[in-house]
């Protein structure tokens, strides 16, 4: 279950910083758009991407965030990918999020997918 703090700022425009696993065990770090899809956590990218490959070798992942009104309190969340989507089911999330991020659908001049992360470790502020 998302805390309520986590899923207020899955709601905004803050920024998520996502970490992953590369195959030689090094970490990956990329900002990305997200959104609270449920209890889980929605990110999208592209099926090709780096981030999508090492999420479907490893499904481990790490995300940061700070609220755009609040930059000195991050939230950080740890969990895995446990679900992917793709086509329709995937741009209708796709869309939900961008349009918060940039007021309009997102183009489709590339493919998207989206990956689903239930958080196991959600925290709130520097404590």
């Amino acid at each position: 279950m998302l805390e309520p703090d986590v899923r207020r700022l899955l709601g905004t425009t803050a920024v998520a910083h996502l970490a992953t696993v590369l195959p030689d065990g090094s970490p990956h770090s990329v900002p990305v758009f997200v959104g609270a899809e449920g209890d889980q956590i929605a990110i999208f990218t592209g099926p090709g991407s780096q981030k999508a490959r090492n999420l479907r070798r490893d499904p481990r992942v790490a995300l940061s965030l700070a609220a755009p009104d609040d930059p000195f309190t991050p939230v950080i969340v740890r969990g895995q990918v446990v679900g992917w989507l793709e086509g329709d089911a995937a741009w209708e999330i796709v869309d939900r999020i961008a349009k918060r991020y940039l007021g309009q659908p997102y183009p489709r001049e590339q493919e998207r997918v989206v990956a689903l992360i239930e958080p196991s470790v959600q925290r709130v502020g520097m404590g």
